[in-house]
């Protein structure tokens, strides 16, 4: 067995010194650790002891920050400078209103559409920030502690630093321990460090100061996993001040950044309503000299006003990232930030975390060598379902018997339990031990040898656990039942009333202890120096591509010794062969890679396990570019920022990093301009999830931490998802995009609808005799709200141009309106408002009503149309499909329909200043109603035309 056990004397108990606590306790030995813990080791603290230190250093939990009260909430929402400006002009329209005393239909209007975007915007928001409560709950809840010298159990917070805690399989580690005791102990830290592999602990190790994280193998750490055996340690560092709070404190202390879309709408809304009020004012002046009446002019200025601000746009925006959250989870993505949804299409460089993520965070035997000859095996994760080939041809495990022995050797020395669970008729299968050994089980159960039967065949009489200085583990089974002749392993000697003494371990350490090796056909041979010679070039073949290597061997005794020592069993063995295992990339990772590849995304590995794995892996899966490099996380702490900024420009790989080397990489990222993703299952991830522009945890094998933090979860733990969720961001921008074009130009036309007759309204038309505005408000909120919204939300649904993942990512300083978007926009203000103000000069012949009818019909229809004509920005609209968006359809008939209503039903006609149009009329405005369009539509072949 391993044993390590640190011998130290009885300190007197005393309080402790908070500045004691500041030191590198896997630097010291454990009698120098309790000596300075005060901790008596026979009896531990005495309950008062433990008071004065829980009050000293407070209860062992996590700290949560103060949350956002609604009110905070709604407030957020409603800071804004769009929304400011709708609320000052819904105050304005509604005193205006009362003075004159009319109904406040326009100001109702406007503020119902605040309020509908701030609930929209709280109800995601509430669901959000809960990383700290997730951390809290990684806390083991209960303890088992030495007090008052006995053994007994307490609250998990209630510990303190001086404690002495027992740690068995199964349990969490209730707080950092330095090792006092470790019995064959193992702990799963992937959660903290990103290792794949349970780390084995030694109580007797001593590191030096700057040891990282992932070697301390003196240490066990808060939320972490004890995998196996079993250990005593004394509490060094409780709530906050354990790694796991550490990393907490980091998340608190990190501010929120907005998202590049949030910024550019900001930014767009802020230009608006400045030109707006601009314009408002150049308008209200122009109109008082050319003589006009104060208040008329006063009302025709917040008419400008009301055209000049999309009311409809933040709703508009929120409704359409909600839609596509919801097109997200049916591409298993949970968009937690409404406003995130958009940005992972924007992303440069995708920073993966590689266990679980490029990985299937499952330990696979891949190949196994046996007299000479290299075996593949297929499968996937812990199904035990797949094959045994050479060089690609099925094995017949009649001639290579020696296959079956390796094993069933690897699954009779084995403590890993293969569980299987099914749901709906399909099998779902785990494991409960360590992954090493249950990737042998795996692979035995693939031949056939169900541990179950094996277990009954060869029941385990005794056994010489795994340590790290032996290297090795054995088992002594009992033969009750062999198999028959022709699959019998251990050679056709082994009969009933036998023992069978099984061996695996370092192969170089198994290899010392054999005399014998087993040939193909399970006879055997004398180990002589040649055979020594091939067994250990296979083993440096197969340690190359990465992979695990155990050897395992076998030696038929025919009782059970009555000393059961290792040298006594170990002798003489007979070597079997080579198994090699690794946590192998997850198959569809490569043409997910590709396809990022050729959307001009970078994705960067990120991760805790060792240089050569991580290179191995990035070299299958296609990651690792020529002349690119690995740096570990030893070398990061040697570089200053700008060295980082300027090597990280050329790293594809980073291994054996800490949680804060995760978070400088990012930050070295963002330095250099790129939008990052970053991605991650592991409480070590969190820091770096929330630093980054976007962070992506998994559903499955995510921590809580991890989870909470992250702006976006996959349900399915599939790199592939991640690749779909940056089509669906890129659709969801460009599709944002295009209903800011849309309603960008609508509101520009309405804008120079109003402006052209206030200004230049005596010149232009001269029979009017006086200023005179062709829209009224209401006539413009109705437009903004009824006849934009509703296409400009379908807008929101388009599936997206057919090439938009062959494209490389925009300009993270690209603005929403670009250059193309602002000569399509210019084309189309002049194309409404000239077809606009011909209905109205048409309709001045008549009376002022019937010319204010025709331009508001003709303004919009010609909207209604233009949107379809939106639905790309370089597609001509016969090749989209004139009838594919069915969303568009509706809208477009919905908004036709009530624009009907309005212009001929008698009740609405004196609220919108509208009159019945006769079919004379419809004659004339036809025309300029699909001009716009028509218009658009030119104006695409010609931009593609010049852009090719």
């Amino acid at each position: 067995m391993t044993v390590s056990i640190a011998k130290t004397t009885e300190p007197p108990s005393a309080t402790l010194p908070p500045s004691d606590l500041n030191i590198a306790w896997h630097a010291l030995n454990a009698h120098e650790t309790v000596r300075r813990l005060r901790t008596p080791l026979e009896t531990g603290l005495t309950s008062e002891e433990a008071q004065r230190r829980l009050a000293q250093f407070g209860p062992n939990q996590l700290v949560e920050p103060k949350r956002r009260t609604f009110l905070q909430m709604v407030i957020g929402q409603l800071n804004n400078f769009v929304v400011i400006l709708l609320i000052v002009a819904a105050i304005i329209s509604g005193a205006i209103s009362l003075s004159q005393g009319e109904p406040l239909v326009d100001s109702a209007a406007i503020i119902a559409i605040v309020v509908l975007n701030a609930v929209l915007g709280v109800i995601q928001e509430s669901r959000a920030e809960q990383a700290l409560a997730a951390l809290r709950q990684l806390a083991a809840p209960e303890a088992q502690v030495l007090r008052d010298g006995r053994r007994q159990t307490i609250p998990a917070r209630d510990l303190v630093p001086g404690d002495i805690v027992f740690l068995e399989a199964g349990n969490y580690v209730p707080a950092d321990l330095r090792l006092l005791e470790a019995v064959n102990l193992r702990i799963e830290e992937a959660a903290l460090t990103g290792e794949s592999v349970a780390v084995e602990k030694d109580a007797t190790s001593l590191l030096q100061e700057d040891a990282p994280l992932g070697d301390r193998k003196n240490t066990a750490f808060m939320g972490t996993l004890v995998v196996y055996g079993r250990g005593r340690g004394v509490v060094v560092s409780t709530g906050m001040r354990t790694q796991l709070g550490m990393i907490a404190t980091m998340l608190q202390t990190m501010e929120e950044e907005e998202t590049p879309l949030q910024r550019k709408l900001d930014q767009l809304g802020k230009t608006l309503g400045i030109a707006a009020l601009a314009i408002c004012g150049l308008v209200f002046l122009t109109g008082i000299l050319q003589g006009g009446n104060v208040l008329e002019m006063f009302m025709v200025a917040v008419s400008l006003a009301i055209a000049a601000v999309p009311e409809g746009l933040p709703a508009i925006v929120t409704i359409s990232l909600a839609l596509g959250m919801r097109e997200m989870i049916r591409r298993h993505a949970l968009i937690r930030r409404l406003s995130s949804v958009e940005t992972l299409g924007s992303a440069t460089v995708i920073c993966s975390d590689k266990t679980g993520t490029l990985t299937q965070n499952a330990m696979t035997v891949r190949r196994l060598w046996v007299d000479g000859t290299f075996i593949d095996v297929s499968g996937h994760g812990y199904s035990p379902q797949g094959e045994f080939s050479i060089h690609g041809q099925p094995l017949d495990f009649n001639q290579y018997p020696a296959v079956l022995t390796a094993l069933w050797i690897g699954a009779l020395n084995n403590d890993a339990v293969l569980e299987v669970n099914t749901n709906n008729g399909e099998n779902a299968y785990r494991i409960v031990g360590d992954p090493t050994e249950g990737a042998l089980l795996v692979a035995a159960a693939k031949a056939g040898a169900l541990p179950e039967q094996l277990q009954m065949a060869y029941p385990r009489e005794e056994e010489v656990p795994f340590d790290s200085v032996r290297k090795r583990m054995v088992t002594v089974h009992a033969v009750r039942a062999p198999r028959p002749e022709d699959a019998s392993p251990f050679g056709a000697e082994v009969a009933p009333d036998l023992h069978v003494v099984t061996v695996k371990g370092a192969p170089d350490e198994v290899l010392r202890l054999c005399r014998y090796y087993q040939d193909r056909y399970d006879q055997p041979q004398p180990l002589d120096d040649a055979a020594r010679q091939r067994i250990l070039a296979a083993n440096d073949a197969m340690t190359r591509e990465a992979l695990r290597v155990l050897g395992v061997a076998y030696r038929v005794i025919p009782a059970l010794p009555e000393q059961a020592d290792p040298e006594a069993l170990e002798r003489d063995l007979v070597f079997v062969g080579l198994i090699g295992m690794i946590d192998p990339a997850r198959p569809e990772v490569i043409p997910a890679l590709q396809k990022a590849a050729r959307a001009g995304i970078r994705t960067i590995m990120i991760t805790g396990d060792y240089p050569n794995t991580a290179r191995a892996i990035a070299e299958t899966i296609g990651l690792l570019r020529p002349q690119h490099q690995v740096l570990t996380g030893a070398q990061l702490d040697t570089m200053d920022d700008a060295t980082l900024q300027a090597e990280v420009q050329r790293t594809d790989v980073f291994a054996r990093v800490s949680p804060q080397h995760k978070l400088r990489i990012v930050e070295a990222l963002k330095a250099n301009g790129e939008i990052v993703a970053m991605t991650g299952d592991g409480v070590n991830d969190a820091p770096a999830i929330k630093r980054a522009d976007i962070g992506i945890a998994m559903g499955i094998t995510g921590t809580d931490v991890a989870k909470e933090t992250a702006d976006m979860v996959l349900t399915d733990d599939n790199y592939a998802s991640i690749v779909a969720a940056v089509e669906q961001g890129r659709i969801i921008y460009s599709n944002i995009r295009k209903f800011v074009y849309y309603l960008i130009s609508c509101n520009l036309a309405e804008i120079f609808i109003i402006f052209l007759p206030t200004a230049f309204g005596r010149w232009l038309f001269p029979a009017l005799g006086r200023v005179l505005s062709p829209l009224l408000p209401i006539q413009l909120l109705w437009l903004n709200l009824i006849t934009d919204g509703a296409p400009a939300l379908a807008l929101g649904t388009e599936k997206g141009d057919p090439d938009i993942m062959q494209h490389p990512p925009r300009p993270p300083k690209e603005p929403i309106i670009n250059r193309f978007m602002q000569i399509g926009v210019a084309v189309q203000t002049v194309a409404i408002t000239a077809a606009t103000l011909i209905a109205f000069s048409l309709g001045l012949r008549e009376d002022t009503t019937l010319a204010g009818t025709l331009a508001f019909f003709t303004l919009s229809s010609s909207e209604l149309l233009r949107a379809y004509t939106a639905r790309s920005e370089r597609y001509p609209l016969l090749k989209i499909g004139l009838f594919s968006n069915r969303w568009m359809n509706l809208a477009v008939l919905s908004s036709l329909a009530l624009l009907l209503m309005v212009v001929y039903v008698p009740f609405f006609n004196p609220i919108f200043a509208t009159v019945p149009l006769s079919w004379a009329q419809w004659k004339l405005i036809l025309p300029l109603i699909f001009l716009p369009a028509v218009v658009a539509e030119m104006t695409k072949v010609v931009l593609s035309m010049r852009k090719a």
